[in-house]
């Protein structure tokens, strides 16, 4: 069920009606010990100043529409704004609905079907452009300077040397690293948060466990990951669906 169909704008009338009902019950318990209270007179803006909204109504009013606006965006080019005022004007002046609670639940729930096919087919497309462009990059990647090819189609490049120890598939290590989106994009960096990480190699993704597993302790490596050895056709976070991941890694140390 798409939340903004069901939620959005009730969220929004829900949250002012415990606010006046806060509002309504701090009043009440401070006229009841004889404290008086401060109301703003009627009319006056709540913040002054603001270009195009003068009043209070004005600014409650934007307050309102802005934010039930914001919900609805993901659906904007699905929406008449006029027949959603008709609406919205319908029930202010308590008029008979045009449709019945059954009728609404009936269109709510195809309306949700309908935006999830949708959200499927893109989600595909996308995930298909993906891959084409991983795949392409990686056909000329390979024969850049200094980059070799694991049977698996992992590619990897040596940075810096390291004299150590490798790891083992059940080993943990620590290390210091950054990925990447095929644009550049970083999505998660130990460097960024100021201190190593530390993963068992039997618990990541392949493409990681593999090359990692490459790599003696004190060097440092860019891997370029197929989709397939990362998070596939489904993504996850912040990845992409059939997205190539490029990591720079640093082994740290093997943890005993």
């Amino acid at each position: 069920m798409n939340p903004v169909l069901r939620f959005a704008a009730p969220l929004v009338l829900a949250s002012l009606v415990l606010s006046l009902s806060a509002c309504k019950s701090e009043t009440t318990d401070e006229a009841a010990a004889g404290e008086e209270t401060a109301v703003a007179e009627p009319g006056a803006p709540i913040i002054p100043g603001i270009e195009g909204l003068a009043t209070d109504r004005d600014q409650v009013s934007y307050m309102i529409g802005l934010d039930i606006g914001n919900s609805m965006k993901v659906i904007k080019d699905d929406l008449d704004l006029d027949v959603v005022r008709q609406a919205m004007q319908d029930a202010f002046d308590g008029k008979d609905a045009k449709l019945t609670d059954e009728q609404m639940k009936t269109i709510q729930e195809a309306f949700t079907v309908r935006l999830q096919e949708r959200q499927a087919a893109e989600q595909a497309a996308k995930a298909a452009a993906a891959k084409a462009e991983g795949e392409a990059f990686l056909a000329s990647n390979k024969d850049q300077a200094g980059v070799q090819v694991t049977g698996s189609g992992l590619q990897y490049r040596v940075e810096r040397a390291g004299n150590g120890a490798s790891p083992e598939a059940s080993d943990v290590v620590r290390v210091h690293y950054k990925g990447m989106l095929l644009d550049g994009e970083v999505f998660d960096s130990s460097y960024d948060r100021g201190q190593p990480a530390e993963f068992g190699l039997g618990q990541v993704i392949p493409g990681w466990s593999e090359g990692v597993q490459l790599m003696k302790v004190g060097s440092k490596y860019t891997f370029w990951i197929p989709a397939e050895l990362a998070y596939g056709e489904a993504g996850g976070g912040p990845i992409p669906g059939n997205a190539m991941l490029t990591f720079e890694v640093e082994l740290l140390d093997i943890v005993k």
